[in-house]
């Protein structure tokens, strides 16, 4: 006995459990005025093949909810005296409608369930891929205003497909998930362009949408960039505060790699409050949850796409910048620029910028000034962290030499080539 694979394959598509679809099936019977019978147990019969042809009105109720024939559900005619030209849901709801006055509350809904597209899992992956794309353009760029609103259009996208059609539980909660991950995107692109007033409020957008997704992995995302923002705006209670909150997820606890993101951050917070000891220790856990990460794990884009041993060697050198540790700091700037992906061009104009200064913090000058030069005015010049950084370096760097060759050329090089925050 053949199973019924294509009728599966579509289940998957639509993000329907067996009982979902006897559910969905049923709705449809009680609309058209039928009592709905169908169980998960009719469900898993038709899936391994012993049900292959349903009865009339089952036939018809799984034409309306899949919205194609029931024979392209993979289902087969008894002969040739079984076939029969689908019949259409909805002219068999309208003539119930007429003849049945009992049925009429039932008949009258029955039109918007019919006219309402059904929201499947193609849809989330067609979101997801979009999401993709996004996440690859902010990697190279980060920071733009326009990856913020791009980011707010996906998650209004996927609300919009929740508004407009019927989904199961499964598909919602998906759409839901992509809706917090995308504004999430959207409030990091808000930290990393430093317009911390909209990251504030993507942050309460994200987080509520977050809750009606019951998807841990966007829980730990959303506070840990939380813990970034308040990092980035120099509230350090707060960002602990925040970051404890991802790290205290069940997610930190099952898959190593989440763990090691959450320490790493911690230890970059602790480098503000000037603790030494809890630098080193947070960076040892993350050293240690990475090593253990197996990189097989399926894990959500945005996570693969940026942390990894490059990362956290680029989290502990802030780390250790503002500690004051230079000589460490530089061993770490250089280990994360050879571990970088070639599509980081963001984070290597991050580094490089960072390397500069913990060059100048040692009283390398003409080395440090080298380092800051090589960054490109453009297109990563112009991020808006990496111009603040510069304009840090350039400020310390005349405070330390300031009549030096070094700082000459620097100065001559800034009037040259002005950076201006995108």
């Amino acid at each position: 006995m053949e199973g019924n694979e294509i009728l599966k394959q579509r289940m998957d598509d639509e993000g329907f459990t067996q009982a979902e679809l006897a559910e969905a099936v049923n709705a449809d019977l009680r609309a058209a005025g039928y009592e709905g019978t169908v169980s998960d147990r009719t469900v898993r019969n038709w899936l391994t093949g012993k049900s292959r042809w349903p009865h009339q009105r089952q036939r018809a109720a799984l034409e309306a909810v899949f919205n194609c024939p029931v024979t392209e559900l993979g289902f087969v005619p008894r002969g040739d005296s079984s076939r029969s030209v689908p019949e259409d849901p909805v002219h068999r709801r309208r003539f119930i409608g007429a003849t049945a006055a009992a049925a009429v509350a039932a008949v009258s809904a029955a039109p918007a369930y019919a006219v309402q597209p059904r929201v499947g899992m193609s849809d989330v992956q067609r979101l997801l891929s979009k999401f993709a794309v996004l996440v690859a353009s902010d990697h190279r760029y980060g920071g733009k205003l326009t990856i913020e609103i791009q980011a707010s259009a996906l998650a209004g996208e996927a609300l919009a497909l929740l508004a407009r059609g019927t989904a199961t539980q499964r598909v919602r909660g998906a759409l839901y998930g992509c809706a917090a991950s995308f504004t999430s995107s959207a409030l990091w692109a808000a930290i990393d362009g430093r317009r911390f007033d909209a990251a504030q409020r993507h942050f309460d957008r994200a987080s509520s949408l977050a809750s009606m997704s019951g998807d841990p992995t966007i829980a730990f995302r959303i506070w840990s960039h939380a813990g970034s923002l308040y990092r980035h705006m120099a509230r350090p209670a707060d960002a602990l505060a925040a970051n404890d909150v991802a790290r205290r997820l069940p997610i930190a606890r099952r898959d190593p790699l989440f763990a090691s993101l959450g320490h790493a951050r911690h230890a970059a917070i602790h480098g503000l409050t000037g603790e030494h000891r809890a630098v080193r220790q947070a960076l040892g856990h993350a050293q240690e949850a990475l090593q253990q990460a197996r990189s097989g794990e399926q894990r959500p884009v945005w996570i693969n796409a940026f942390y990894d041993q490059a990362e956290l060697e680029s989290l502990a050198l802030a780390a250790c910048l503002s500690l004051g540790a230079y000589d460490e700091a530089e061993a770490h700037a250089h280990r994360s620029l050879a571990l970088l992906r070639p599509e980081m061009q963001r984070s290597r104009a991050i580094t490089t910028a960072r390397l500069a200064h913990a060059q100048l913090g040692q009283g390398d000058i003409e080395p440090a000034v080298a380092t800051a030069l090589s960054i490109p005015a453009d297109p990563t010049g112009q991020h808006p962290r990496v111009t603040t950084m510069l304009d840090d370096f350039g400020n310390a760097l005349r405070i330390a030499a300031p009549s030096s060759e070094p700082a000459r050329t620097w100065d001559q090089y800034t009037r040259a080539n002005p950076r201006s925050p995108q």
